[in-house]
């Protein structure tokens, strides 16, 4: 029997979750079973050779319906139903896809990727026939670098206080600052100063210092003005025009206008452009298969 899709798998990951706490292994067993899967199909692998093709469909049903709130995880590695999925099984839709997860709203936003455009969006709902290749690919781009965002984010949060001070690091010298990881790591967290984790040279002779404040907050507590203004006066204090806010969760509006108005520059950065900044310089991911695309080269075959 032909494997089904990630999307004719999530209402059964939902069920199977509905009964206890589990994995994505165990489920992949029951779920095997429950489509009569022979050994042979649960064994098949992607073209990668890397993963098995169940267990890979399995994963991002689960990762789709978890960004829904219709899961959730409890520790690493487990999954359970919310109440809000005890809800969608209480009155399971016709069809219980991508599609129709578009329709809650902390879906449709991770789903976007923060892409204010309705590109995303689109490409899911229309028919294959209806999309062109290009925007099938973009849509599938755009939807591996949201989960890969929000894998970056989990992995953060499940690590330790200091874990975070090095990815920083990391992320600084990769970004120009800081001249070497010895340098950074030297003056990054050891400053001692109230409101202030850090500084880091600008440059690598060091003309300039920009001072870092670091707040490894759960996603629903957000970084609040009061924390802003103590990090700036702190600054004022320091005789510093500069200084960076990260944080893994987000900013206030007030804390955010605060931060637009002062005379100091302070740059605030929140999980998601973190993130963005991680996968754009290249820190704790890695390229995993590189897609060419080519077109006709219409120069080639001009004759003027």
């Amino acid at each position: 029997m032909a494997i089904p899709d990630y999307q004719s798998l999530m209402l059964p990951v939902l069920q199977v979750a509905a009964k206890t706490e589990t994995s994505v292994p165990l489920a992949e067993a029951e779920i095997a079973t429950k489509f009569g899967l022979s050994d042979d199909d649960r064994e098949q692998m992607l073209p990668s050779g890397k993963q098995r093709v169940l267990h890979n469909r399995i994963h991002w049903a689960k990762f789709y319906l978890t960004k829904a709130g219709l899961l959730e995880s409890p520790k690493r590695g487990r999954f359970a139903i919310t109440p809000a999925g005890q809800q969608v099984l209480a009155n399971p839709p016709a069809s219980l896809d991508t599609k129709y997860l578009l329709a809650i709203p902390a879906f449709r936003d991770f789903y976007r990727g923060g892409d204010d455009s309705e590109a995303v969006t689109a490409a899911a709902e229309v028919e294959p026939p209806s999309a062109t290749p290009e925007e099938v690919v973009e849509a599938a781009y755009k939807a591996v670098h949201a989960a890969l965002r929000a894998d970056l984010l989990d992995r953060i949060l499940q690590n330790s206080p200091s874990f975070f001070e090095q990815v920083i690091v990391e992320l600084l010298v990769a970004m120009g600052y800081g001249g070497s990881h010895r340098n950074a790591s030297e003056q990054l967290g050891k400053s001692g100063d109230g409101g202030v984790d850090g500084v880091i040279n600008e440059d690598v002779l060091g003309l300039d210092r920009v001072y870092v404040q670091a707040k490894r907050y759960a996603p629903g507590s957000a970084v609040g003005r009061p924390e802003i203004q103590a990090f700036t006066g702190s600054l004022v204090g320091l005789g510093a025009s500069k200084g960076v806010f990260v944080t893994t969760s987000t900013f206030s509006a007030q804390a955010v206008e605060f931060a637009s108005r002062i005379p100091q520059r302070v740059i605030l950065i929140d999980g998601p452009r973190l993130t963005e900044l991680m996968v754009e310089h290249g820190v704790g991911v890695r390229s995993s298969r590189v897609l060419e695309f080519k077109r006709l080269d219409e120069d080639f075959f001009s004759e003027d």
